[in-house]
């Protein structure tokens, strides 16, 4: 006769012959029951291949070991790959991970926050809109959830805040630039969706103030997450009319960037700092898909596995002490210049 599927832990505790209660205390932890009853428990989870809900399990316990992640937008490289970083963080230190995008919406945002208050989570990792965010939303939803943020900060909000120094990453590639040719130009969306591209502005602005130049800022039309779209369109008609002052631009980001790469290319500009180059472009960020542009963009890189785990562990250890931050905590990590064949 098949055997009937077990579905539930009530199932299994009568199947098994081993106590709810003693269940329960083997699933919140192992090597808390003793070894001949935790052989038992295993031999039977093989017996009637059983895996237990760890949602559910969670959910009766005071303390839930889901760790909420929510980021702006999972279809943009940059945030698949530090939302990545943060997963694998959580699940190294024994936590469920729930990643969340808010694709590229603010009241997404609040929507998951909302889902995750259903899940009991321990804790919060955010990347949040900034500006756009909700920040009365945000900072009652930490007065019960421990809340860090990561990339794009909120001032004075929540427990921690781990990130990128901008002005020095934004003065690191300013100054590699005017060495190297030209002075840049700098190019971004007029409404930003991450408030990292005001930092990024002023940033350009105090680097070019220090060597000496005047500063040129171009500002693209256009709002949300487009940012290739945006940057091609709006790029390409400043290229078009020869709007430019210099024959260097630098873009808030590596999308737009990207997006005015491939206006370039329809416009027969050549870019690069080799020989026949007439415009060289560069960007921000490091995004995935930077180093297979052609060429391949010069840009910033930001340390997604550190930005990850240091926030990962400031969450960590919040709920490890089981107490509040005495100070809020801000962590800035340093940009490295990674130079391409576009600048």
């Amino acid at each position: 006769m098949e055997q009937k599927k077990v579905r539930n832990m009530e199932q299994f505790a009568a199947v098994s012959g081993i106590s709810r209660p003693t269940l329960s205390k083997y699933f919140n932890d192992p090597d808390s029951v003793r070894r001949s009853t935790r052989d038992r428990i295993e031999q039977a989870l093989t017996q009637y291949d059983y895996r237990p809900n760890v949602y559910a399990v969670n959910q009766n316990r005071s303390k839930t070991k889901n760790i909420g992640v929510v980021v702006p937008n999972l279809a943009d490289p940059f945030f698949s790959e530090i939302g990545r970083e943060v997963e694998l963080a959580c699940l190294a230190a024994g936590y469920s991970p729930i990643l969340l995008s808010s694709h590229g919406n603010p009241e997404q945002e609040r929507a998951n926050l909302e889902a995750l208050r259903l899940l009991k989570p321990a804790g919060v990792l955010l990347a949040p809109f900034g500006r756009a965010s909700d920040r009365a939303d945000i900072e009652a939803f930490n007065k019960d959830v421990p809340v860090v943020l990561f990339d794009a900060n909120i001032e004075g909000a929540c427990e921690a805040f781990v990130g990128t120094n901008n002005f020095q990453s934004v003065d690191l590639i300013v100054e590699y630039l005017c060495r190297s040719g030209e002075p840049p130009c700098f190019f971004e969306m007029k409404s930003p969706s991450n408030p990292n591209a005001n930092k990024r502005r002023q940033a350009y602005l105090e680097s070019m103030q220090r060597h000496g130049h005047t500063p040129h800022i171009y500002q693209a039309e256009g709002e949300g997450w487009k940012f290739e779209e945006i940057g091609s369109i709006e790029g390409g008609r400043l290229m078009s009319k020869n709007a430019l002052a210099t024959n260097t631009v630098l873009c808030s980001n590596d999308r737009l960037a990207i997006g005015m790469l491939s206006a370039a290319y329809g416009l027969g500009i050549v870019v690069g700092h080799g020989e026949g180059g007439a415009l060289r472009i560069a960007g921000h960020d490091d995004h995935p898909f930077s180093r297979y542009t052609c060429p391949s963009l010069t840009t910033i890189a930001q340390d997604y596995a550190a930005i990850a785990n240091r926030a990962a562990s400031t969450l960590f250890r919040i709920l490890d002490a089981e107490t509040r931050l005495s100070e809020r905590e801000e962590t800035l990590y340093e940009g490295k210049l990674v130079m391409r064949d576009s600048a």
